[in-house]
């Protein structure tokens, strides 16, 4: 069938059509008479009914295809006059968005152009049609929702990038990010929208009204009066501003919410007419369809049958086949038609699953799709499906929240029995799902803004939040009892989230469905199997993200990401345990694992991503000779080339111009095509690739390059020619474990696959989940500033004066505003700790922890080969530990986790062994391990796990500590050995500074502002190591004194700066930045202070023992910076004294109390075991300087403490201090 609708003739003899009976019971042919009577059954008329027998026309295969092109043809002259231009419309037919001259700003648009993506501070564009006369409606499909004004303008409308549609005299617009109407001015009107919503804008030229609806519910008539006549016509307009995006449906398929009883848009037509023609032919077609999947043939009785549609099967009936090939000869060309897929189509599949009961209950829709690929011409079928899933896409994505979810359900079930079909699966996979949808899409569940419309309220009909939250924002140390009321209020919130959480779990449940389809390893029938191409495109899809991530409109939403990963999460740890059962030996997913070797054996491609020991060039280059001995792996000499920078630059820019040089005519005309798909711009999240600009005439390419032309090296993914065998292996080739080092253990894992799909879910972790998780905790942090302010508000009407009424009145109507709030938030945060805090989710991210940690330690066994690991399994261990601890609690708790301790103890092994690893080489990865290894000895819980690991690593870790400060990131370091001195130092138990108690922290949370817990156990080990080792002490002394010259020397600078700009007549203002570094170079002062009192205290010898050659000098070295300090601090009006007294934001930490508690600290000390050691004051004793020095710096000391005072105890060596009662020294 060459041709579709005509001139096809279908002859008796290739079809061996038969008159004899008999012949029909044994071939299945029927005689001419039942043929007649099934073919009048299966094309009945226009009305549904047959005429007579007596006046029907027999009917054969010969004359059938005249008969159908008859019924086709009728009431073509009614709809022939239906196809005409409308009158009131002007413009092409085809209604898109006017990209040659009709836009203002930097703009991305979409292939079909529909969709928009702003790309510059407020852009503007128009579609190409206008109306002047009767009632139109379009669509707008939200897929960001920032600032944007949608609506109506004219010809004559001049904006630019500050003002856009509604801001000049003849445009109108809805703007639901700031709820809000303009036409010049603006006022409130209508609601806000989400991303996922549908705008429809009407305008009635007739009344002169334009009026907004937001998903189907009328928000009310905007604008009246609206300015008509001669010349005003008016153009469908939009204007967003940066990274904002939407799509637009003018017609070009059906409305989402079509004209309809109770809608209020009775009346209203689309500005592109639907294709009636060819809908009607389309619904009759499907109608003969039906027909025959509803009448069967018994051949052997000689009479028509009705069916079970439900169960219908061909089952090779050359009568039945024939038949639907005369169907499907004008059926296959309409549904190459998106309107005609989405409107016809899709409606007919959905149909079939409403029945209910599993998708695999419904095999009639495999039958179909069985049918399209044998009766439909190959690109027929490829371009029917994709107009399917781009459908189901958009319908998914931007169905309303309802209670049951039903909507979104609908679509996924629909989705999952075309992905069962094999041969469809395949074809999707390997051309669409990921290279024209984003079909990421699938696996989102997007959270209701408005919790009233998503039925929220009758799911959670009681809302409740906790109270146990102090004013200064942390949890409340007393455990209050709750009251009866509260109680019932908990616990009916609790079985509403419950209530809440079942249903999820259902969307949840069929988007794993998908996944498993995708991960299908077994369907061999036709080529690779499903998983093989999958892990093809996902890794280009890894790839994408990896490699444009300053580039916000080709990233995946991040909110994507977390839902994508969790369902793959599930998906995959059903195979791997599936596979386990199967073969006993292989490990269970709970010991999951990335071997080391695939990071060397370029089996899979890490793109352009740090190595642990950088760039995997220089790694090939100078571990060849490991590579070799240890994992027999030879690099080819052809790799080994040295790249110099000219030939990086010769590279990009051959590849630049290449790309350029394959662009279409068309789209170099508007700017050039970008390389890359645009995640925020369609409602299918298709491919951008036309670039707006009226920067430059004549719409010639913009003068500096954007995002996606950014000179980014990126190599040809490899993948792409990987085979099965490849992966997998097969008998003498491992696949992706080729190469495995002897220290790791010849046991299977899993399949090869697994371990491939495992590596992509870290590597998604990394790019954009964590920062995702953390984003979304602040609706929790919303519900408790409301809480507090509701609670606070609460004590004041109970403190209020009865003849007070107007503060009374002013209160209570707070207090509504604040219930009303957290009712809506409480509901809102319910949501979200069921799709993406629940303990499932959570589980989900402590797998993925103990996976990074088994695989950094199988790494770190491999020797030299560890620093192939790339830096994300670091960074991904680190901050899924963080999430578990700071994003999930307090709705669920970290410590509850199975092996909670253990897995806590190891990866503390892995931070103090690998935050001074020489294998490690990126400043970042190592800056992120001593960060966290700074938290980690932050909490207590935390510290234990420190204190548990082997002996010999905690001395390492300690030695590693104890290393000269210069030429390293020493801050931090001296931060580390600060938390495990602080609670032992002389006033230094405190959490918050005296002075500061009473103000607010900016975040509670912080790891500085967590209570003293010092380790005896770390600092007994530090002791050591500086008595025994006679030349780390001098080095490591020496080097925090220099840092303490350098910082407090800074300080005093910049505290000069300040009062000289203080001090001038004109107004200044000091420099925000100047004042941090100002405070922070006085935190540093102070803080290796404290290590030298550490210091002092542990090991007292280093400075007092006469017989070490370095004591003397560290002695007067460290009594002269005492003696500075004290200078600088404690002389009355001197310079600190008035800084302080300003009280400059950003300086509050800069004050007596904590330096001259450090300074006292370390000269207690050194008194008291001069005194208790009974060393004389001559000979043998504290010769000299220093000891001039140390008692001139204690007699300046005493008494200088503020807002104490030191008392020393004659004779006894006891040092007693007093403090105001808002201290917590003792």
């Amino acid at each position: 069938m060459t041709s579709r609708g005509a001139g096809t003739a279908f002859s008796r003899k290739n079809y061996r059509l038969s008159t004899e009976p008999e012949k029909s019971k044994v071939t299945g042919i029927v005689n001419s008479r039942l043929l007649n009577d099934y073919l009048h059954r299966v094309f009945t008329n226009a009305d549904g009914n047959q005429p007579a027998a007596a006046y029907r026309k027999h009917l054969t295969f010969q004359n059938l295809q005249e008969h159908l092109e008859r019924l086709l043809a009728e009431e073509n002259g009614s709809e022939d006059s239906r196809d005409q231009v409308a009158e009131g419309r002007l413009g092409p037919s085809t209604v898109v968005l006017d990209h040659t001259s009709g836009f203002e700003g930097l703009l991305l648009v979409d292939d079909d152009l529909l969709g928009v993506i702003g790309h510059s501070n407020f852009g503007s564009i128009r579609a190409t049609t206008c109306v002047y006369k009767g009632k139109w409606i379009y669509e707008v499909l939200i897929s960001s929702q920032g600032l944007m004004q949608i609506g109506w303008c004219t010809l004559n409308c001049r904006f630019n990038q500050e003002e856009g549609v509604g801001d000049t005299p003849d445009s109108y617009a809805y703007d639901g990010n700031r709820v809000r109407k303009w036409n010049v001015t603006t006022t409130n009107y209508g609601k806000s929208w989400a991303a996922g919503d549908i705008v429809s804008c009407l305008i009635d030229l007739d009344e002169g009204t334009i009026a907004f609806c937001l998903n189907g519910m009328s928000l009310g008539t905007a604008f009246d009066n609206i300015t008509r006549g001669a010349g005003m016509a008016y153009f469908p307009a939009i204007s967003l501003s940066f990274k904002e995006s939407v799509a637009f449906n003018f017609g070009s398929r059906p409305l989402r919410y079509p004209l309809g009883v109770g809608r209020g848009v009775e009346g209203y037509r689309p500005l592109q007419d639907p294709p009636v023609a060819d809908l009607v032919k389309a619904r009759k077609l499907l109608g003969y369809l039906k027909n025959v999947i509803h009448v069967g043939i018994d051949v052997t009785e000689g009479k028509l049958v009705e069916k079970d549609t439900s169960m219908w099967q061909l089952q090779g009936e050359p009568t039945v086949l024939i038949t639907l090939a005369h169907i499907f000869n004008y059926f296959s060309p309409l549904m190459c038609k998106v309107y005609l897929v989405e409107d016809v189509l899709m409606t007919f599949l959905l149909s079939i699953l409403e029945r209910g009961g599993a998708v695999e209950a419904h095999p009639l829709i495999q039958q179909l799709l069985d049918l399209m690929w044998l009766l439909m011409e190959e690109y027929e079928v490829h371009e029917c499906l994709k107009q399917l899933l781009m459908s189901l896409l958009r319908a998914y994505r931007f169905s309303p929240i309802i209670p049951d979810l039903g909507l979104q359900i609908h679509y996924l079930r629909l989705t999952i029995a075309v992905l069962k079909h094999e041969k469809s699966r395949k074809y999707l996979l390997s051309n669409v799902l990921f290279d024209v949808l984003r079909s990421v899409v699938f696996f989102y569940i997007k959270s209701p803004l408005r919790v009233e419309e998503a039925g929220l309220q009758e799911l959670i009909p009681t809302t409740w939040w906790p109270n146990r939250f102090t004013k200064e924002g942390k949890e409340s140390k007393e455990v209050k009892e709750e009251s009866a009321e509260e109680r019932l209020r908990r616990r009916a919130y609790e079985r509403g989230c419950q209530r809440l959480k079942k249903r999820i779990e259902v969307v949840e449940g069929l988007q794993v469905q998908i996944l498993k389809l995708l991960l299908n390893n077994k369907d061999r029938g036709g080529g690779e199997a499903s998983r093989y191409i999958f892990l093809n495109k996902f890794r280009k899809f890894l790839q994408e993200n990896a490699s444009n991530r300053g580039n916000l409109t080709v990233l995946c939403p991040p909110e994507y990401m977390v839902c994508f990963l969790h369902r793959l999460i599930a998906a995959l740890r059903f195979f791997w345990d599936g596979h386990k059962a199967k073969t006993p030996a292989a490990l269970s997913s709970e010991e999951a694992y990335v071997p080391p070797q695939l990071f060397y054996n370029g089996k899979v491609d890490y793109f352009d991503l740090q190595r642990l020991g950088g760039l995997l060039s220089h790694l090939k280059k100078t571990l060849k000779d490991d590579l070799a001995a240890k994992a027999n792996v030879l690099i080819d000499p052809a790799e080994l080339q040295a790249v110099t920078m000219d030939d990086l630059d010769e590279d990009e820019e051959s590849a630049t111009s290449a790309a350029q040089s394959q662009r279409p005519s068309a789209a170099l005309a508007i700017g050039g095509a970008l390389a890359r798909p645009g995640w925020l711009s369609s409602p299918t999240l298709g491919r951008a690739n036309r670039f707006l600009s009226t920067a430059a005439v004549s719409l010639m390419n913009p003068r500096r390059p954007l995002g996606t032309l950014e000179k980014i090296k990126v190599r040809t993914l490899s993948v792409e020619q990987r085979t099965e065998e490849d992966i997998e292996g097969t008998h003498g080739n491992e696949g992706l474990l080729l190469g495995r080092p002897p220290e790791e253990p010849d046991q299977p894992i899993t399949e090869n696959s697994l371990l491939e799909v495992l590596d992509g879910i870290v590597m998604m972790y990394n790019l954009s989940v964590h920062q995702q998780l953390g984003k979304m905790v602040g609706v929790s942090d919303d519900v408790n500033e409301y809480a507090m302010a509701l609670k606070d508000t609460e004590e004041k009407i109970s403190r209020c004066p009865k003849r007070r009424r107007d503060i009374h009145e002013e209160l209570l109507k707070s207090q509504k505003v604040f219930s009303e709030k957290l009712n809506h938030l409480s509901r809102r945060l319910a949501w979200i700790n069921v799709t993406i805090y629940s303990k499932e989710k959570m589980q989900d991210i402590y797998w993925l922890l103990r996976v990074c940690i088994r695989t950094i330690e199988h790494g770190d066994r491999t020797g030299s080969l560890f620093a192939f690991m790339p830096e994300f399994y670091l960074s991904v261990a680190m901050n899924s530990y963080s999430a578990l601890k700071n994003y999930f609690s307090p709705v669920n708790s970290m410590e509850e986790l199975p092996g909670y301790d253990e897995t806590l103890m190891r990866l503390a092994a892995i931070l103090a062994k690998h935050f001074a690893d020489s294998r490690i080489v990126g400043t970042d990865i190592r800056d992120s391990l001593m960060q966290a290894l700074a938290s980690y000895v932050c909490y207590p819980h935390s510290l234990r796990a420190v204190e548990r690991i082997p002996e010999e690593q905690r001395i390492s870790m300690m030695k590693n500590l104890l290393a000269p400060y210069e030429q390293r990131p020493w801050a931090q370091t001296n931060w580390i050995l600060v938390r495990l001195w602080r609670g032992c130092g002389f006033g230094y138990r405190y959490t918050r500074l005296p002075h500061l108690l009473k103000t607010k922290p900016e975040d509670a949370s912080l790891p500085s502002l967590q209570k003293p817990c010092p380790s005896t156990l770390l600092q007994r080990h530090m002791a050591d190591l500086l008595r025994s080792d006679r030349d780390l002490a001098p080095s490591f002394l020496n080097s925090v004194l220099n840092q303490l010259n350098w910082a407090f020397s800074e300080f005093i600078g910049m505290i000069q700066e300040i009062q000289q700009a203080a001090e001038r007549l004109e107004r200044n203002f000091v420099d925000s930045r100047q004042l941090k570094v100002c405070a922070t170079c006085f935190d540093l002062s102070v803080s290796l202070l404290r290590v030298l009192e550490m210091t002092v205290t542990l090991a007292p010898e280093i400075f007092l023992d006469w017989n070490r050659p370095s004591s003397e000098l560290l002695l007067r070295r460290l009594a002269q910076l005492l003696n500075q300090v004290l200078n600088r601090v404690t002389a009355e009006r001197n310079l600190f004294d008035r800084v302080v007294n300003l009280r400059l934001p950003g300086l509050e930490s800069v004050d007596h109390y904590p330096i001259l508690v450090a300074v006292t600290g370390i000269l207690v000390r050194l008194l008291v075991d001069t005194d208790v050691q009974g060393v004389k004051k001559q000979e043998g004793g504290l010769a000299g300087d220093g000891a001039v020095m140390v008692q001139m710096a204690a007699e300046r000391g005493q008494g200088a403490l503020m807002p104490g005072k030191l008392v020393l105890a004659p004779g006894k060596g006891k040092v007693y201090e007093e403090t105001d009662k808002d201290g917590d020294s003792e």
